[in-house]
C-alpha cells in the first residue's frame, strides 16, 4: 500500500466527511459538497484550499539573484521585494521539469514556491546549478499554504487578520504579523478568481484554516473544483499540460520568457514540435487525458492533456498537444473510450468573468 504524507488539515478534512485520494504524494482532499457545488461556490463567493503539499525553498545570500537568475527563466533583474512572478525551471533542452513562482523577500533573498510533486528534483536541480556563495534552504515541512480564492475573498481576509488589503496589487505580496505569528500575503491564486494565498508556519494552519471555515461566505474546496476552475481559465498542470518533454513555447506559455539574458534550457526553445491548444466541445460528454486527438479526416495529431465538463459554462473543455503544423486548425475530432466528439479550437480563458485582476 502507498504510504502517502500528510498536511496540518488532513485530519480535519477526514472529520469533515470530506472524499480523499492520493495526489503529489500526499492524501489530499478531492471533495466535499460536491465538485460542482464547491466549483460554483468559489466563482460566487469564496472558497479555501489546503495548499500545504507545495514546495518552498529559500535562497539567501550575496549574489543569489545573479545566481538563481542563470538557473529559471524568470528575470529577476526587474523583480523588485514585494513582487512574485511565474515562470519555468527548465532541463538542458528546455522541457518544463517544473513552473513556480519566485518571491522577491529583499536584496539577495528568495522564496521559490513549486510543485509538491517535484520538490525533491527541483531542489537537487537548482541547488546543482547555483554558484557558490547563496544558501538554499527547503522551508517546506515548516510551511504551511492556504489559499482564499472568490469575489469575497478580500472581505473574508479582512475579516481574520482586522487589516485592509486593497492596496495589495496583483502578483505583489506583504508580509504581517497581525496574526500573532508570521505570515505572508500573497495576491495570487490558481482559480481565476480575486484571491490570496496565505504562507503560514505550518503549526498555525489548522488554526487560520477553522477561523476560515467558520466564516459563513466562505466553503472549503477538494482538488476536484481545484482542476475545473483552474482549467475554465486555461492555467495548465504540471505533469498533464506541462512536462519536460514539451516547452513553454509548445505550452503557450513563450510570453512569459522575456529574459535575454541565459539560464538553462534556453538554448532549445527554438524547436517547436507540438503546440497546446484549447479546444471547447458542446454538451456534457468530456475528453479525458491521452485521448486521441485527430484532424477531420481521421488522421491523428495528438493527444488531450486535460478535459473536463465546464460548470460555470456549461459545457466541456479541453487542452491538447497537436503537431505544430495543425495548430492552427480550427475543427478537430477527440475520440474517447466511447465515443468520437467534435471539438473547436478557441482561445483561452474559456471562461472570461474571472475577477484575478479586478480593482478592489
Amino acid at each position: 500500500m502507498e504510504s502517502l504524507a500528510t498536511t496540518p488539515l488532513t485530519d480535519w478534512h477526514r472529520e469533515n466527511g470530506a472524499k480523499m485520494a492520493p495526489f503529489a504524494g500526499f492524501d489530499m482532499p478531492v471533495q466535499y459538497k460536491g465538485i460542482i457545488i464547491e466549483h460554483k461556490h468559489t466563482r460566487a463567493k469564496a472558497g479555501i484550499f489546503d495548499i500545504c503539499h507545495m514546495g518552498e525553498f529559500k535562497l539567501v545570500g550575496p549574489g543569489a539573484m545573479e545566481a538563481l537568475n542563470r538557473v529559471v527563466s524568470h528575470d529577476l533583474t526587474t523583480l523588485d521585494p514585494g513582487k512574485c512572478r511565474y515562470g519555468f525551471l527548465l532541463n538542458q533542452s528546455g522541457g518544463i521539469m517544473d513552473d513556480l513562482i519566485i518571491y522577491c523577500l529583499g536584496r539577495n533573498e528568495y522564496m521559490l514556491v513549486v510543485n509538491g510533486a517535484c520538490r525533491g528534483k527541483d531542489f537537487d536541480q537548482i541547488r546543482a546549478s547555483l554558484s557558490a556563495g547563496p544558501v538554499l534552504t527547503d522551508i517546506s515541512d515548516e510551511t504551511g499554504k492556504i489559499d482564499v480564492q472568490g469575489p469575497q475573498s478580500l472581505a473574508v481576509l479582512e475579516t481574520l487578520t482586522g487589516i485592509k488589503w486593497n492596496d495589495l496589487k496583483y502578483f505583489n505580496f506583504e508580509a504581517t504579523d497581525c496574526l500573532g505569528f508570521p505570515m505572508l500575503v500573497s495576491r495570487t491564486g490558481y482559480t481565476g478568481e480575486l484571491g490570496y494565498e496565505l504562507y503560514l508556519p505550518a503549526d498555525k494552519a489548522l488554526t487560520v484554516w477553522e477561523k476560515l471555515a467558520a466564516d459563513e461566505r466562505v466553503e472549503p474546496v477538494g482538488l476536484g473544483a481545484r482542476d475545473t476552475l483552474r482549467l475554465e481559465i486555461g492555467y495548465p498542470l504540471y505533469g498533464q499540460d506541462l512536462d519536460e518533454e514539451h516547452t513553454p513555447v509548445e505550452a503557450g506559455a513563450g510570453f512569459f520568457l522575456k529574459k535575454e539574458s541565459d539560464y538553462i534550457g534556453k538554448s532549445g526553445l527554438g524547436t517547436v514540435r507540438q503546440m497546446l491548444v484549447p479546444l471547447v466541445i458542446e454538451g456534457r460528454r468530456t475528453a479525458r487525458h491521452h485521448d486521441e486527438v485527430c484532424l477531420p479526416s481521421g488522421e491523428k495529431t495528438g493527444i488531450v492533456t486535460s478535459g473536463s465538463f465546464a460548470p460555470s459554462l456549461g459545457h466541456c473543455v479541453a487542452l491538447a498537444y497537436v503537431r505544430a503544423e495543425d495548430a492552427g486548425t480550427e475543427r478537430f475530432v477527440i475520440k474517447t473510450a466511447r465515443v468520437e466528439l467534435e471539438a473547436k479550437r478557441t482561445e483561452l480563458p474559456f471562461y472570461k468573468d474571472g475577477t484575478a485582476r479586478m480593482k478592489v
